[in-house]
């Protein structure tokens, strides 16, 4: 019986470690609903600040944001090497700085900019989708058919992370920092039919936006094909240490075993 606690213990633990960096499909979160990545969808170009990209959720359970996965491509399935991810938090402006814009916005900035480097967050592959596009918003240029891989961007354990309330709207951006490395790396679409059943098939709230450099307005992201609005593929996770706790129990339900 001890040997089979014991063996249980180090799964537990072994499970919070790789939680550490990964979330999976059924893994916990705390936003609205996880947004995942569209497989025959768009990469929209998010490199060296502009175009920035974000997109909102609603949290669920107040409490440090400091577990953010996202999906990514890369051009023509060219990869290469991030230099700096660049994390904003925004709180949420419905009438996207009045009511003639019809969407909403972020607003003030809350917590951020956030440079992270090599180290301070992880990849991985995630899976081989159909055939996605690639989307650059600011000049309108987009290639159907571009690539076929997906990946998985992991920031865990971030410093000083921001405190969310439950029920609030916020606001995700982020940059990935590329250098003199001439790969592009897309934000990947969230797939909306994998949404639950009461949203499939539509965006959560608002679209997405992306930030126009030259005018200085956040405007709204849609299929540049379509028209449609558009969600981009991200999660905000419990702190991985609520896992870790778990192995933490076990272990001491063997202590205790142990010295009674």
């Amino acid at each position: 019986m001890k040997r089979l606690i014991l063996t249980t213990c180090l799964f537990v633990l072994f499970a919070s470690c790789t939680a550490l960096a990964d979330w999976n499909v059924g893994d916990p979160y705390k936003m609205h609903f996880p947004q995942l990545p569209d497989p025959d969808g768009w990469d929209v170009e998010f490199y060296d600040w502009v175009p920035q990209l974000a997109d909102d959720w609603q949290c669920t359970e107040s409490g440090e944001v400091d577990d953010i996965h996202i999906w990514y491509s890369w051009k023509g399935d060219s990869v290469g090497t991030i230099q700096m991810v660049q994390l904003g938090i925004w709180s949420n402006d419905p009438d996207g700085g009045g009511a003639a814009a019809g969407y909403s916005t972020p607003d003030e900035k809350l917590w951020g900019y956030r440079d992270l480097y090599p180290g301070e967050f992880t990849t991985r592959d995630w899976t081989t989708g159909g055939k996605q596009g690639w989307y650059d918003p600011i000049s309108g240029v987009h290639v159907t058919g571009d690539h076929d891989e997906i990946y998985q961007l992991n920031v865990v354990d971030i410093d000083d992370p921001f405190y969310q309330e439950e029920g609030e709207i916020y606001w995700l951006s982020i940059c990935f920092w590329m250098g003199e490395d001439p790969n592009r790396p897309g934000w990947k679409t969230a797939d909306v039919d994998k949404y639950p059943e009461q949203y499939a098939g539509n965006h959560f709230m608002d679209d997405a936006v992306w930030w126009d450099g030259d005018n200085g307005n956040w405007n709204e992201l849609r299929d540049p094909i379509t028209g449609k609005s558009l969600d981009l593929a991200f999660v905000i996770t419990p702190e991985p240490a609520t896992v870790g706790l778990l192995g933490l129990g076990a272990l001491s339900l063997l202590r205790r075993r142990k010295n009674s």
